[in-house]
């Protein structure tokens, strides 16, 4: 191994054993299983590694020029890689495509989200075996569907898009909503549940684990103290918020290792069985973006981390899904929110061809744009006083070609970078340099 290979490979597992090292010694089992998955491919390295990339953006790749004042302080999703976009049910009823996975969320640079996102697409577009000109035609293709949206939305909206729904979803993004409008709550229960002297309950095994008496009592006391976090527009709540069962979840998503994570079969709106509700209650973490952006004034402003998700949730999604809130237990902070039947993700391995690829990645940053100008002065929440709209259209507008050039250039260089980071990570995992795993 080289000696740049060796320093790269010892900030790696820097950067790892400070992000996961608490929650590695609490459960290696979980961060090994966690490890595996990141290993299978670059991409998913990638998901799973936002901490070594934000500490990148303090160090080789700082340098950006279109950070300001007010644009280094936009409310940003903090993951936006290529998976992290699916369909959701608004509070409006409506089906709607958009980004999704709010837990990296917090105040930052709007480019962080921008840069994170088109590394992903390079990544997709290498494993796609696409050659370097079509990635950059669809970097481009993204950046200037992002500007052109959120200079509609700074000039007063008339001519922006806005949510992408059945009413105006083409193509593929089309294909994704009407695969979710397709699923149902029957299925779903189905799927997670069982009857059971003519009652449900979840169903047990595959990571589905039962809780005892005081386990059940305390989540449910954090679940009443969660529905005082629903905001006033909320849906009519369960009967009498009934909770008819409590399981534990294990081995939640690649994000989530070492975490614990409860779901809560709720009664429905009425007593029929087919209309039970599941919600799920998980502990939420410190943003990696988190530890790269020294701001008291945001890190304040959070109770904890799941006051964080859920506002932050509430404060980039448009008509956001009516069940997000927020609890604690046993003194740390929980994301709660129902298990919806309406989820459908995009499929990438379902999206080849340039042609389709270009239309899918206009879309989202249509989605990405409307994101980013959604939590501002024109919202219910004061932590982003100002509009970002305008903001980031003033901060580009000095030199768009530039902008987009500066996307294109840091997808194909940190393309690059996160397949190189794969293959010593995949080393340093194989050969025990990873401590406590």
């Amino acid at each position: 191994m080289t000696d740049v290979a060796e320093r790269r490979s010892a900030f790696i597992v820097e950067v790892l054993t400070e992000e996961f090292g608490t929650l590695m010694a609490l459960d290696p089992a979980a961060f090994r299983r966690k490890f595996r998955k990141m290993a299978a491919s670059p991409f998913a390295f990638y998901r799973g590694s936002a901490s070594l990339f934000y500490a990148d953006q303090r160090g080789d790749f700082a340098d950006d020029r279109f950070l300001d004042e007010r644009t280094s302080r936009v409310w940003i999703h903090g993951d936006l890689h290529a998976e992290n976009f699916g369909t959701y049910m608004n509070g409006s009823g409506q089906l709607v495509f958009n980004v999704n996975d709010f837990d990296e969320a917090y105040v930052g640079p709007f480019t962080w989200d921008l840069r994170r996102f088109v590394a992903s697409v390079a990544l997709i577009g290498y494993t796609k075996a696409l050659s370097d000109r079509v990635i950059t035609e669809l970097v481009t293709g993204f950046a200037e569907s992002y500007l052109t949206e959120l200079r509609a939305i700074a000039a007063g909206g008339d001519d922006a898009i806005g949510s992408i729904t059945l009413d105006n979803a083409d193509g593929v993004l089309r294909r994704v909503l009407q695969q979710a409008r397709l699923n149902t709550r029957v299925d779903l229960l189905r799927a997670q549940t069982t009857i059971d002297a003519y009652e449900r309950r979840f169903s047990l095994g595959d990571g589905v684990y039962e809780v005892d008496g005081d386990v059940r009592a305390r989540v449910c006391a954090a679940f009443q103290d969660y529905l005082d976090t629903l905001p006033a527009t909320t849906p009519a709540r369960p009967v009498a918020a009934q909770v008819k069962d409590v399981v534990l979840r294990k081995g939640v998503g690649i994000g989530s290792a070492g975490l614990p994570s409860y779901n809560l079969l709720l009664e429905g709106h009425t007593q029929a069985l087919e209309n039970d509700v599941v919600i799920y209650m998980k502990q939420a973490q410190v943003p990696a973006v988190a530890r790269y952006v020294d701001d008291e004034r945001v890190r304040g402003y959070f109770r904890h981390q799941g006051h964080r998700t859920a506002e932050s949730q509430r404060a980039l999604q448009a008509h956001a899904d009516p069940w997000v809130g927020f609890t604690e237990l046993d003194g740390v902070g929980q994301l709660v929110a129902e298990v919806s039947p309406y989820a459908a993700d995009l499929d990438w391995a379902d999206v080849n061809e340039p042609e389709e690829l270009a239309g899918v990645l206009a879309d989202l940053g249509r989605a990405v744009a409307r994101m980013h100008s959604v939590a501002d002065d024109e919202s219910s929440h004061d932590l982003v006083d100002y509009s970002t709209e305008e903001a980031v259209v003033a901060a580009v507008d000095t030199d768009p070609a530039g902008f987009v050039g500066h996307l294109v250039d840091f997808a194909h260089a940190y393309g690059v970078q996160a397949r190189q980071d794969h293959q010593l990570f995949v080393d340093l995992f194989r050969n025990g340099r990873l401590p406590g795993i």
